[in-house]
């Protein structure tokens, strides 16, 4: 049996890949994500994807590696984890009543068969309205300071997003039908990586 590996420290992608059936091992990567640049948030997710699956594949031998990276494109400019709680409420303060797009890079490599696939993810969301003094307690809470974006869609954040147009799975890390069909590139069932 080939051993699926989640090359993510997010405890909200790992979450979605159990609850939809799957055991992944986790190795984090370790990848200075600040050390990559690319052309637009596409290119930069997909970017970051495939060098975090890269990484912990370079240490395998039998495995497929899951790498996925978040980006929050608002105006063209791409936005991941703030760098501070006032970084955080400037974001939050310029995002409310607006609309942005949750990108999401996937790449799954097959180890033993010295095969990659990537590709991204978008969901559109639509922010709402929260008060100044909604946006400090949310950002005193610490959450928006560990995601890309600032915001959860299955936390605290929930309470500030009136909506979003595509998959749910994408705005929390992971999007399952996209990875069924990569996996399914590579010749691999999802079904027969169910626990």
């Amino acid at each position: 049996m080939t051993e699926l590996v989640l090359a993510s420290a997010s405890p909200a992608r790992l979450g979605v890949l159990r609850a939809a059936g799957l055991d992944p091992k986790v190795i984090v990567s370790g990848v200075d994500e600040d050390a990559l640049v690319a052309d637009s948030p596409e290119a930069l997710c997909l970017v970051l994807a495939e060098a975090k699956a890269a990484a912990v594949a370079r240490s395998l031998n039998n495995a497929l590696v899951i790498g996925c990276d978040s980006v929050l494109e608002l105006d063209g400019v791409a936005y991941g984890k703030p760098s501070s709680p006032e970084d955080a409420i400037a974001r939050w303060q310029s995002m409310r009543g607006r609309t942005g797009r949750l990108l999401t890079g996937h790449c799954v490599i097959d180890v033993a068969g010295g095969r990659m696939v990537s590709e991204v993810a978008s969901t559109v969301v639509r922010f709402g309205t929260p008060t100044d003094d909604e946006i400090h307690a949310y950002v005193a809470s610490g959450e928006p300071l560990r995601v890309a974006g600032a915001f959860t869609l299955d936390g605290l954040g929930g309470w500030f997003v009136e909506g979003i147009e595509g998959d749910h799975g994408n705005v929390l890390g992971i999007s399952l039908p996209l990875i069924r069909r990569l996996l399914g590139e590579l010749g691999v069932s999802v079904t027969r990586l169910w626990r």
